[in-house]
């Protein structure tokens, strides 16, 4: 260890260790110096509050110490729907909305730059572009990479294209977005993504559970998805049916997308261009719940049946 553990020979003025602790700027945070005033009153009594603010690209983590402020007082269950609804009008910075839990809203309009919502717990975050601004939303890039990244559930509506890793790790949220590029739904383990428009390369790679609904208007979008795991399937069920254009029409309630507009005036003709991308151990888990269920299990009793049924399933383990 001798080569390892060797200390060079350096002037008493050169620092070897940390010696300074590093200053993050929080008490400088738009949470501590407006949010947590300005919200005194919902977090204290539950009142509800609406309010517009601006945003820089230097407000990084927006929404985050105020949403742990919100845990500690109501634990896991947060604030009721929409308790707190946070309008910002401009260009966001990393890890918008991070961490943020059931009972705040978080509104942009504008764009954001990467990790957006990221293990967004139970809250909403809706992103559009500035009302009145010339360009082709779903044209262009209004989130960064990364967005959603481990989210465990909430609501996410993004009127424009999102970047590389898209929902990358999502494990319950439900989220509407009109382009994404790289990667986007890898490791995703629940929840479900609808995309209204293109895709990037290696889409649902390494991706176990919950369910990806994909807009294929030119029909090549299985040249760009990784289908190890999941299969491709057109939407078929009544109910399923309905809860994709229910995402869509909120979609559009919230965004004034033009594109959730369209597509909706067009329903019937478009449904058909619809892409199911279902895992292939979440659709056998799925299929084996309803058939232990009919024997007369049901509840965890039913989940562990269906969960060993599966990991000795012969196709699972030939990657089928």
């Amino acid at each position: 260890l001798s080569k390892i553990l060797y200390q060079p020979e350096v002037g008493e003025n050169i620092g070897r260790y940390c010696q300074i602790s590093q200053n993050h700027g929080i008490e400088n945070s738009i949470d501590l110096k407006v949010l947590l005033k300005i919200c005194d009153g919902a977090l204290k009594r539950g009142e509800k509050l609406h309010t517009t603010l601006p945003i820089e690209n230097t407000n990084r983590v927006v929404g985050t110490i105020l949403g742990s402020e919100v845990t500690k007082r109501y634990g896991a269950a947060g604030l009721p729907d929409n308790t707190i609804h946070l309008h910002f009008k401009g260009s966001a910075g990393q890890s918008l909305g991070a961490f943020v839990p059931r009972g705040i809203t978080i509104e942009l309009e504008g764009d954001a730059n990467d990790y957006t919502g990221k293990g967004l717990c139970g809250g909403k975050i809706i992103v559009y572009p500035p009302i009145g601004s010339s360009f082709v939303p779903e044209e262009n890039i209004i989130i960064g990479n990364v967005a959603f990244y481990g989210a465990t559930s909430g609501e996410a509506y993004i009127r424009g294209m999102a970047g590389e890793r898209f929902c990358v790790r999502n494990s319950g949220l439900s989220a509407v977005v009109e382009s994404v590029g790289d990667h986007g739904c890898e490791y995703m383990t629940g929840g479900r993504v609808v995309v209204l428009g293109k895709t990037g390369r290696n889409f649902a790679a390494g991706m176990s559970g919950g369910i990806a609904y994909v807009l294929d208007m030119e029909g090549d979008f299985h040249t760009r998805c990784n289908t190890q795991m999941v299969y491709l399937e057109r939407l078929e069920e009544l109910e399923e049916i309905e809860d994709v254009r229910q995402m869509i029409v909120w979609h559009h309630n919230y965004t004034k997308s033009t594109k959730a507009k369209h597509l909706l005036s067009l329903w019937d003709d478009i449904l058909p261009k619809f892409v199911k991308v279902m895992p292939k151990d979440y659709k056998r888990i799925m299929e084996t719940m309803k058939r232990v269920k009919a024997m007369g299990l049901d509840g965890d009793e039913a989940i562990m049946t269906a969960f060993e049924e599966n990991t000795r399933d012969i196709s699972r383990i030939t990657g089928n």
